[in-house]
């Protein structure tokens, strides 16, 4: 693989193909904002020197570098991502009414909850879902609309829509980046706009994410500082997020071990 300048749109191409494994040439010309052509401009260097491989209108890395699916991605991280799951679930209390979007470390929050009782909880992840329903007298509200194969969730305006009939005590999402200036941003455009609309559904709004996410850039913006109340984290942020994060009047907090 030779090592070439990348264009900004071909690093967010790039990006999208480690983050869901696979990027439909269509669905990144729709998110880009630009035509299908100039997608398939950009995406032929990568190609040709190797960095991605294109089959029937997708593109995905090469299996030497391509992003493990979702069941491999709970792996990474694993041990941050349970101490995070684990005091973001301490918050929360029998009986309580909860949002969440799909995210590695929303399914395991979901199994740290497995031990409360009577729940409701509203949901685009199959995952969460099946983890939480039908026990303890829990009530599982599972958003519709097409489902993405890697990760078993619901995107799309009938999963928009469907959440936001509901207002609940906690709403809980993860996210791909987050960035000093931007915010807490995602991948995709429908990840990041059903984010959006959990937070907004919920009383107690919470951001939970690794270390990993810090300072990084993704394509689209979540929301701004403002736009949830609690970072739940494994390390402290860097000093310019968690100025960003003072600023905006909310606060962060480290699971600790």
């Amino acid at each position: 693989m030779t090592q070439i300048t990348l264009s900004p749109r071909q690093s967010e191409i790039l990006a999208a193909a480690r983050r869901d494994g696979a990027a439909s040439i269509s669905a990144l010309a729709a998110s880009l904002g630009v035509s299908l052509e100039t997608v398939r401009r950009d995406i032929r260097p990568l190609v040709e020197d190797g960095h991605l491989v294109k089959t029937h209108g997708t593109v995905h890395l090469p299996e030497h570098g391509r992003e493990a699916p979702f069941d491999r991605r709970m792996r990474e991280n694993a041990a941050e991502k349970r101490r995070i799951a684990r005091h973001v679930a301490a918050r929360i209390a029998d009986g309580d009414s909860i949002m969440m979007d799909t995210g590695t470390t929303t399914s395991i929050l979901a199994r740290e909850l497995s031990a409360r009782r009577e729940l409701t909880i509203v949901t685009n992840s199959s995952d969460v879902a099946r983890t939480l329903a039908t026990v303890n007298g829990n009530k599982v509200f599972m958003a519709g609309g097409e489902l993405h194969g890697d990760n078993g969730a619901a995107f799309g305006r009938t999963a928009i829509d469907f959440v936001a009939r509901f207002r609940v005590r906690h709403a809980i999402i993860s996210i791909g980046a987050i960035d000093a200036r931007m915010g807490p941003m995602d991948y995709l455009l429908e990840e990041a706009e059903f984010a959006r609309t959990v937070l907004s559904c919920g009383a107690s709004r919470i951001v939970a994410t690794d270390h990993t996410k810090f300072e990084r850039t993704a394509l689209v913006k979540v929301c701004d500082f403002d736009g949830f109340d609690l970072l739940v984290t494994d390390r402290p942020p860097p000093v310019e997020i968690a100025e960003a994060i003072a600023a905006a009047g909310a606060r962060w907090e480290v699971a600790e071990g």
